[in-house]
C-alpha cells in the first residue's frame, strides 16, 4: 500500500525559506517519478515540480522556478522539496505524489502539509 508522509510546513516571513519532506513506503520508490503539487484554499490543485528516476532530471513550474529545488534519496526513500525567497502566494498545503507531471492531480498523495507565507 502506497503511502507517503510530507513534513516540514509551517509559517514563515516573505523572503524566506522552507525544506519540505516526505517518507514514502510502499513502492519501489527509486522506480517512480515523484511530483510536488500544492493546493491554495479555495483553488485548484497545481502542479509544482517532479523529478525522474534517478533525480537527474527535474522540472518546475514557472512560478517557482529559481527559487524552489526538488531532490530526492532513493536509499532513505525520501523526497524533499527547498523552498527559498518565499512570496505569499507560495501559501498552500503541498502535497507529496507518486507519479510525474502527468499524476500533480490524480496519483496518490499524502495527507499534505501546510506552508504559510505571512508577514
Amino acid at each position: 500500500q502506497v503511502q507517503l508522509v510530507e513534513s516540514g510546513g509551517g509559517l514563515v516571513q516573505p523572503g524566506g525559506s522552507l525544506r519540505l519532506s516526505c517518507a514514502a513506503s510502499g513502492f519501489s520508490f527509486s522506480d517512480d517519478y515523484m511530483t510536488w503539487s500544492r493546493q491554495a484554499l479555495g483553488e485548484e490543485l497545481e502542479w509544482v515540480t517532479s523529478i525522474s528516476m534517478l533525480g537527474t532530471s527535474t522540472f518546475y513550474a514557472d512560478s517557482v522556478k529559481g527559487r524552489f529545488t526538488v531532490s530526492r534519496d532513493n536509499v532513505n526513500n525520501m523526497l524533499y522539496l527547498q523552498m527559498d525567497n518565499l512570496r505569499p502566494e507560495d501559501t498552500a498545503v503541498y502535497y507529496c505524489v507518486k507519479g510525474g507531471f502527468g499524476y500533480y492531480a490524480r496519483g496518490p498523495r499524502g495527507q499534505g502539509t501546510q506552508v504559510t507565507v505571512s508577514s
